[in-house]
C-alpha cells in the first residue's frame, strides 16, 4: 500500500507540461541576462557585474542559470519523440546561425568574434546522442562524440564542453534516475572544481567567488529537480506556437538586452 501511495504522490507532482517548463526557464534567463549586461555596460571598467551587485541582486541574475539544464533535458525529449531527427538538427543548427549576429551584438564589445551562442551547444548534444545511439563501431562514436565536444570548445560556445557531455549522459541514463542524477552531480562539479582551480591559480577566488559559486549550484540543481519531480512529459495546449515562439525569443531577448543596456548607458 505504501509503494502505491508513493507513486500516486509522484503522479501528484507532475504538474508542470513541456511549455510550462519552457516558458519558467527563459523567464529566469532572461531577467538574469538583462540585470547582468545593463549592470555591464554601465560599468565597462569591471570583469563582472557582481563586484557591486546586493545580494538580492545576484541571485536574480544567477537564476539565469535555470535555464541551461532544462534546455538539455529537453534536448534528449526532442531525441526520444522527433521522429525527423535529421530535421530536428537542422533545424537547431539554423536557428543557431540565426542567433548568432544577436549574441555578437552584445558579446563582441568583450569577447570578440570567438563567443557562439548555447544553441550551437545544444546542436553538438544532439549529434553527440546520435552518434552514441548509431550502429557504427565504438570507437568511431567515440571520436565522433568527442569532436562534438571539442567543436564547442573551439568555437567558444555557452557551456562549451560540459553542455554535450551533460546532454548525453542525460539521454544514456534517462530510465537511471539514481544513475542521471549521480552523472549529473559528478559533471557539475568536475565544471565548478575546475573554474575554482583556475581562480585559486590566478589568486581572484575568494568569498565573492565562493558565493558565486554557491548560487550556480543551487539554480543548476533547481533546474534538474524541477525536470525530474514536476515535468509530466505532455505538451502544452499550443505546442506549434510554443514550438517558434522559443526559436525566435532567444536571438529577440539579445536584442531587447542590447537596446536597453545603450539606452540606458547613453541615456
Amino acid at each position: 500500500m505504501g509503494s502505491v501511495q508513493k507513486e500516486e504522490k509522484k503522479v501528484s507532482l507532475k504538474i508542470l507540461n513541456r511549455d510550462m517548463m519552457k516558458y519558467l526557464a527563459v523567464f529566469f534567463m532572461f531577467w538574469g541576462h538583462l540585470i547582468a549586461w545593463v549592470t555591464l555596460y554601465q560599468n565597462p571598467d569591471i570583469t563582472t557585474p557582481y563586484e557591486i551587485m546586493p545580494l538580492w541582486v545576484r541571485v536574480i541574475v544567477h537564476a539565469s542559470l535555470f535555464c541551461p539544464p532544462v534546455m538539455f533535458f529537453f534536448i534528449t525529449d526532442g531525441y526520444k519523440y522527433t521522429h525527423e531527427r535529421k530535421k530536428y538538427a537542422i533545424r537547431l543548427l539554423i536557428f543557431a546561425c540565426i542567433t548568432q549576429p544577436f549574441d555578437w551584438l552584445l558579446f563582441f564589445p568583450r569577447y570578440g568574434l570567438r563567443s557562439f551562442n548555447v544553441i550551437f551547444t545544444l546542436f553538438f548534444g544532439l549529434l553527440a546522442i546520435m552518434a552514441y545511439e548509431s550502429r557504427l563501431k565504438l570507437w568511431l562514436r567515440i571520436v565522433m562524440i568527442v569532436m562534438c565536444a571539442a567543436a564547442t570548445f573551439l568555437m567558444s560556445a555557452d557551456w562549451e564542453i560540459f553542455g554535450v557531455i551533460v546532454i548525453l549522459f542525460l539521454h544514456k541514463y534517462r530510465d537511471r534516475p539514481k544513475a542521471r542524477l549521480i552523472s549529473y552531480a559528478v559533471i557539475i562539479g568536475i565544471w565548478k572544481g575546475m573554474e575554482y582551480f583556475w581562480e585559486l591559480l590566478g589568486g581572484t577566488f575568494g568569498a565573492d567567488k565562493l558565493l558565486e559559486g554557491t548560487l550556480d549550484l543551487v539554480f543548476l540543481f533547481a533546474a534538474y529537480f524541477c525536470m525530474t519531480t514536476f515535468y509530466n512529459g505532455r505538451k502544452g495546449k499550443h505546442p506549434v506556437f510554443a514550438k517558434w515562439f522559443f526559436y525566435a525569443f532567444y536571438p529577440l531577448h539579445y536584442l531587447i538586452i542590447w537596446a536597453v543596456a545603450v539606452s540606458v548607458k547613453w541615456g
